[in-house]
């Protein structure tokens, strides 16, 4: 796979939730006691201001600098217990080895790395530092996992610090929800509006409300509350959880986001025990854990009618470059076996997701599949300009039913259009024909689209070369990352409204203005894969390896999430593949196990520290089986009006993913003396964003590979974003071939590699092998059991050979070095800081 060919990362597709037919079958170890006044333990103390947490410093030119090895820092503090009661658990860990952030933004931009390189950052001779003393990103990986790896995280206390995205944990869900699904930049909110401006940590929660849940922990339970529907607060709309507490005997309860005090459905009530507590507290998901799904009632569906199950619609772009490629032939044998994997409900033999075909040049082909027919059927139509589905049954099928004829459509594809010509293609109409047969069909649904070159056939959307390299680094260089509007716009509201994703798949050999194409995509929830210059015997593998993953994972589709807050701070900012169409509703067309939201938040007012501060994500969504359903996720965070605890408590993880996808804030410089230990590595990641694609503005880099960069940055979680950021470089030449352990990773920079070494480096989307001139024979043959380096297949992965062209491109990914294309080393922009920081001092 080339470094063109990004793809996604595969993941485990996780298991469909388990259906919880009666709530009573319902049982999990009692969390203590939750929803009650809170109960100070007796000597116990808040810190006062001045007790620090640990520190790093980014020394003096004579001082040791930043993350030097010192004394370990005080004890960690516990919150007293907030109205959810989570107790106080002596020796569980209420932050992780780092999180916490820098102080903010100020005035001096720095776009994608210092002007003019470290050049401008000679200043006066210095003290040479070591490289192995910096803070090392590696390490702190490691000691997490060594602290934390194979533990079991209970989410019952509230404002812990999960261990880090790299870290191998079991999540036991207790009442608030899984870090797989809710990831803060901070778990101790600022109590105030000033004190928030003071820190400079932005507020932010990155939800992925559909992550792959690991086969060791409880899928989600499904709760039925029958024809009356899910419970909520008939004020601010919250659903029942784990914060709402019951009063007046269990005849009322008043609710943990806007304190309104609602009476109990008849067929709800539940009498209270001595704790004030429900006697069926651990019969109920809603009530003690913190993600739990409900199934929703015909007012939550369109037209009060129950959902149709969703459709693939797989259009193949039958143009003369795709076909001469090869890759129409390797689509048309792959889907042979791959419609047998779509995804299907727990518990059913089958897909109920219908499919269908559609293949297109400037004109668009339709088929009948229908089961009963000999021969599949071909319908053309060629006025792009009104498109419209030239039939409704045959078109949509079950692909069990309509194997064969489906089968004998994909024989025949790769010829009929062996002998084309025909280089021009149409885009925008592809999609409509595919909203249009969805609607026709009353059901949502996911686009397959693949294509080759940027639609320059007379018809609606048509696009042309727009790429002008003269305008980086000039004012208007971000009009070549905005998309082109009309059309497109509202193809995306008319997707976004019938539940239609879009998925990409782009096999460009020139410009094909992604920023445009990917815009449909990109706001429909959907996810856009490129392959520069495909070669199926070297680009093959790796496509294969997307599609199938992208057909069989997880998904929902016509979704709508809010967010709701306690009092006194609300959700302001949403940044991902989704829709907007006023301030509240975030509208996906489909949801899946990979697409993240990261959502800001603002002060309203003062925060409680007793209290705390509550967010719940409630996801309305249809199933692949054609249910409505509501997917709800509590958390539960602390709140401070001391900066030793805010810091301590931050995620440096997290707070990367929310600087990578709003691209305005992070072209101001951080300053700041002293670095809570907790963050230490937080300048790594910052140096590393700064030289990526969308950053760092060179010529030598495509229009189209920036715009694609941005766009999948949008839609990542904070797993995707750390490794993409920080890619892991393996030494493999120190692997033992007789375990089935890896190396751990090395510090990613060129110091690291060895002449006599094998490295993988590995960043999510793409897998280099380097390969050392004084690499032995022998340990060729013990990794890869082949005679030597000539022996070895390119499939799925670049092999870099030392010193040779290609090297350039794995080169890139060695972050802690100066950038190819501009920016700086760790080193430099550590250096850069401290003078700043002085600067300011002075």
């Amino acid at each position: 796979m080339n470094i063109g060919g990004y793809g996604q990362r595969p993941m485990q597709v996780p298991q469909s939730p388990s259906s919880l037919a009666a709530p009573q079958q319902f049982q999990t170890s009692p969390p203590a006691a939750m929803g009650h006044p809170p109960i100070s333990p007796p000597g116990q103390q808040l810190p006062s201001l001045g007790s620090p947490p640990p520190m790093t410093t980014i020394g003096s030119v004579t001082a040791p600098p930043m993350g030097m090895p010192g004394p370990p820092g005080p004890g960690v503090h516990q919150p007293p217990l907030g109205p959810q009661g989570y107790p106080q658990q002596p020796g569980s860990p209420m932050s992780g080895p780092y999180g916490a952030q820098m102080a903010g933004p100020q005035s001096g931009a720095f776009p994608g790395g210092f002007p003019g390189g470290p050049a401008q950052m000679a200043g006066p001779p210095q003290k040479k530092l070591d490289p192995d003393s910096i803070p090392s990103t590696t390490q702190v990986i490691e000691d997490d996992q060594a602290k934390r790896g194979g533990q079991v995280y209970v989410t019952n206390i509230r404002g812990q610090v999960p261990p880090l995205v790299t870290t191998d944990f079991t999540v036991q869900d207790q009442g608030n929800a899984s870090p797989r699904f809710m990831r803060c930049t901070t778990y101790s909110f600022p109590s105030t509006a000033d004190l928030a401006k003071q820190c400079k940590v932005p507020l932010a929660a990155i939800i992925k409300p559909f992550a792959t849940v690991p086969k060791n922990e409880t899928p989600l339970y499904i709760v039925n509350h029958g024809e009356t529907g899910p419970i909520r607060c008939n004020r601010c709309k919250a659903y029942m959880c784990p914060y709402m507490q019951f009063i007046d005997g269990g005849r009322r309860y008043q609710c943990g986001f806007c304190s309104c005090v609602n009476e109990v459905p008849v067929q709800y009530f539940q009498h209270l025990d001595h704790m004030g507590r429900r006697m069926d507290l651990y019969e109920r998901p809603e009530l003690s854990l913190g993600s739990y799904e409900f199934i929703a009632t015909l007012d939550y569906c369109k037209n009060n009618k129950p959902p149709n199950p969703p459709a693939y619609i797989f259009m193949i772009d039958v143009s003369y470059n795709n076909i001469k490629s090869g890759l129409v032939k390797l689509i048309c044998e792959e889907l042979k076996t791959l419609l047998d994997r779509l995804p299907k409900e727990e518990g059913t033999e089958t897909s109920a997701i219908k499919v269908g075909f559609v293949t297109y040049n400037k004109i668009l082909h339709f088929y009948n599949v229908k089961s009963a027919l000999a021969q599949p059927q071909m319908m053309v139509v060629s006025d792009v300009a009104e498109m419209f589905v030239p039939l409704l049954d045959g078109f949509l099928v079950n692909f069990q039913e309509s194997r064969a004829v489906i089968n004998n459509l994909l024989e025949q594809i790769p010829d009929m259009f062996a002998d084309t010509n025909e280089s021009e293609t149409v885009f925008s109409p592809v999609i409509q024909a595919g909203v249009e047969a969805l609607k026709a069909a009353e059901c949502s649904g996911k686009l397959f689209i693949f294509q080759s070159s940027i639609p320059t056939a007379e018809a609606p959307g048509k696009l042309k070369n727009r790429d002008d390299l003269k305008l980086v680094g000039t004012e208007k260089e971000k009009t070549l990352f905005q998309p082109q509007r009309g059309v497109y716009e509202q193809l995306t509201k008319d997707c976004v409204a019938q539940g239609c994703c879009v998925d990409l798949f782009l096999f460009p050999n020139q410009f094909v203005d992604i920023a445009t194409m990917g815009d449909v995509p990109s706001h429909t929830s959907g996810s856009i894969y490129k392959y520069s210059n495909f070669q199926v015997e070297v680009n093959g593998q790796q496509f294969l390896s997307d599609l199938r993953r992208d057909v069989e994972k997880s998904i929902g589709f016509d979704a709508i999430m809010r967010v709701r807050t306690g009092t006194g701070f609300r959700a302001t900012d949403f940044f991902g593949a989704i829709y907007m169409n006023n301030t509240t509703d975030v509208e996906m067309a489909a949801v899946d196990c990979d697409k993240a939201v990261t959502v800001e938040f603002k002060h309203d007012d003062t925060l409680s520290e007793e209290s705390g501060a509550v967010m719940q994500c409630a996801l309305l969504y249809t199933t692949i089986g054609g249910q409505r359903r509501l997917r709800i996720h509590n958390l539960s965070l602390n709140c401070s009006s001391q900066l030793s605890e805010l810091y301590k408590s931050c995620e440096t993880d997290a707070l990367i993913n929310f600087f990578a996808k709003s691209g305005d804030r992070i072209t101001n410089s951080y300053r700041n003396l002293i670095l809570p230990d907790a963050m230490k590595v937080f300048p790594v990641y910052m140096n590393s964003l700064l030289k990526t694609p969308t950053l760092v503005g060179s010529t030598e880099l495509s229009t189209d590979d920036r715009a694609f960069h941005r766009l999948l940055v949008n839609a990542m979680g904070v797993e995707e974003t750390q490794v993409l950021l920080y890619p892991r470089l393996i030494p493999l030449h120190t692997m033992d071939v007789s375990s089935e352990a890896i190396p751990a990773p090395v510090r990613c920079s060129e110091e690291r590699l060895s002449e006599s070494g094998i490295f993988l480096l590995e960043n999510g989307l793409c897998v280099f092998l380097w390969l050392g001139q004084a690499c032995p024979p022998d340990l060729i043959q013990n990794l890869f059991n082949v005679p030597s380096l000539g022996h070895l297949s390119s499939e799925g992965l670049l092999i870099v050979k030392q010193k040779d062209r290609s090297e350039m491109l794995f080169r890139q990914h060695l972050v802690e070095d100066k950038g190819l294309h501009g920016g700086a080393s760790y080193m430099d922009f550590l250096c850069y800081v401290h003078r700043e920081i002085r600067q300011l001092l002075t």
